[in-house]
């Protein structure tokens, strides 16, 4: 059983402190690592939409070596109210509901920006944390801005995207806002302070499925239809049926055209396939847009695993891994496309593809300084392996015709990490995993950053090669953090920071790196809760009404 049954069944965030078992820790690598993910105790059906839980990991031992690990849950005002009327909160195959509204679970990804933290998800806000203490500190834009999927009381559901970006030269945060029914999207520019956003409708233009990842170069932003897909009838309690479009839409929107002032703005439609989640922009555009898609085929993340489900090879599912994701049923493709906003055409300039090796490309790492974005060399990248008991019969059948199952390997293969030349797609280097370790959440930390004539993020020689490559690892036994030499990860891991023995951690998603970890600035205004409230309130019990007000109250308070 590879895919270790600690990662589900352990649902404490307990505070534990890492040592050294191996290797040199460098001297030379400063900063935090943090992470958000799922609170295992609080998730619905599908392990992934539990409230946000954000960790942070100081990267340079304390006095006594020692590596100290936090993590809270991200006190929003959902996870207020529910405190408060747990018994008022429905757990469903997307997420969870109640009388407020809809829970903005902010558990998918860590987005650093300067001093300041943002936890995002794909169905709700960015929330601000405070990057030391790791408390809640605001939603960005008041929700009307929005422009909400699903309008609630108190909660509103917002379509949004899991991985917004900052924008290096015009200082601004660019999302989305996307109509659940009609697939319709706008643009959402956030400039750091105030009480609200800009949004501006994107015209004649849908993306029918998900928007989990936007990217950017100077001049245009590029929005694309993820694979993640709704079933209606599975949230009203029927069985899944419903499979991910097998290609979709990518629009591609001059960052010129967003003025204020201006209620749509047009864009470039381009279509390619299969289907993707993740992709990376190289932030210089005067060759093309080019943009590395990581594509999906064959995976359904919107597949949980169920108790009564049989495996890819008809075995019984471990209960252990009630709630876990559909495992990649396809060999993992990745591709580096250019696409030509003038002529429409788009031109695949390098592709990753290798049944034997590579099976669901996971998680990746970039360097994410403006340096890094602008001239990237490395693309760092995660194949999870091939995990026929994460697979589940159901899913078989909804992909018949679209999966085949004679490419399945004989047996479960093990993870690999590799280092891909960023222009070629060609692994420069790589290293296999023990077939019981399950990798995730990967993040690049820079070598001398902050270094004269750089910016802050940035080392001394940017672009993914200088620097170093932390992975988190789950094992049964316990947790490790493995660190490889980013230019070499074919040596092995250079140094490893290990739990106590038989500590383990839940499930981790995404990662970033921030060079320091300050508190919130007060001085910068913000969205209060009070802000969201007004009339609408009046649709609520007075009971619920009242107890509202208190967690606003409360949230004033601590920031007076």
């Amino acid at each position: 059983m590879p895919i270790p049954r600690s990662i589900l069944s352990r649902t404490d965030f307990s505070d534990f402190e890492l040592s050294l078992i191996a290797g040199a820790w460098p001297q030379d690598i400063t900063g935090h690592y943090v992470i958000c993910t799922s609170d295992q105790r609080t998730r619905p059906l599908h392990a992934f939409f539990g409230d946000g839980v954000v960790i942070r990991l100081e990267l340079r031992p304390d006095e006594r070596g020692r590596f100290p690990w936090r993590a809270r849950v991200i006190d929003t005002p959902s996870v207020r109210l529910r405190r408060k009327r747990p018994d008022l909160f429905t757990a469903g195959p997307v997420g969870t509901s109640s009388p407020w509204g809809f829970v903005n679970a902010a558990n998918t990804a860590p987005l650093p920006w300067g001093d300041r933290l943002l936890a995002t998800w794909d169905a709700g806000r960015p929330v601000e944390i405070d990057p030391l203490s790791l408390e809640f500190v605001a939603e960005v834009g008041h929700r009307d801005d929005w422009k909400p999927a699903i309008d609630q009381a108190v909660l509103p559901l917002i379509s949004t995207t899991a991985h917004p970006v900052i924008d290096p030269e015009r200082g601004c945060l660019w999302s989305v806002s996307r109509d659940v029914l009609t697939g319709e999207v706008s643009v959402i520019r956030y400039d750091g302070h105030g009480k609200h956003v800009q949004r501006w409708a994107v015209e004649d233009a849908v993306l029918p499925q998900a928007t989990h990842t936007i990217t950017q170069t100077r001049h245009w932003l590029v929005l694309a239809d993820t694979a993640y897909k709704v079933d209606p009838e599975e949230v009203f309690g029927a069985e899944r049926t419903v499979a991910n479009n097998p290609d979709g839409p990518v629009l591609l929107i001059r960052k010129d055209d967003l003025v204020p002032g201006r209620a749509g703005v047009p864009c470039r439609t381009f279509r390619i396939a299969p289907e993707v989640n993740h992709f990376y922009a190289r932030y210089d555009d005067t060759d093309g847009v080019q943009v590395i898609m990581e594509h999906s085929p064959g995976l359904d993340i919107g597949m949980y695993l169920r108790e009564d489900d049989l495996d890819a090879f008809g075995r019984p599912i471990d209960p252990a891994l009630r709630g876990m994701y559909c495992h990649g049923m396809s060999p993992a493709l990745t591709t580096l496309l250019r696409f030509d906003p003038e002529t429409g055409r788009v031109h695949e300039r390098a592709r990753l593809f290798d049944p034997e090796r590579y099976w669901q490309a996971e998680l990746s790492a970039i360097d994410w300084s403006f340096e890094g974005q602008t001239n990237p060399t490395r693309h760092h990248l995660i194949h999870l392996g091939f995990h026929p008991e994460a697979i589940n019969q159901r899913a078989l059948k909804n992909y018949e015709g679209r999966v085949n199952p004679e490419l399945f390997p004989a047996e479960e293969t093990p993870a690999v990490l590799s280092s891909l030349d960023w222009h070629t797609l060609r692994p420069v280097a790589e290293w296999t995993f023990a077939l019981e370790d399950y990798p995730t959440s990967p993040v690049f930390v820079p070598r001398g950053p902050g270094a004269p004539g750089r910016t802050r993020y940035a080392g001394a020689d940017p672009g993914g090669h200088d620097g170093y490559l932390l992975v988190a690892v789950h094992n049964d036994d316990r947790f490790r953090i493995e660190l490889f030499d980013a230019a070499d990860v074919s040596r092995g891991p250079i140094a490893v920071l290990a739990a106590p023995q038989g500590t383990t951690v839940p499930f981790l998603i995404h990662s970033a790196w921030m060079p320091q970890a300050r508190p919130a600035d007060p001085g910068i205004e913000r969205l209060r809760f009070a802000d969201d409230l007004d009339s609408r309130l009046d649709q609520l019990d007075p009971e619920l009404a009242a107890l509202t007000r208190q967690v606003a109250e409360e949230l004033d308070a601590r920031h007076r």
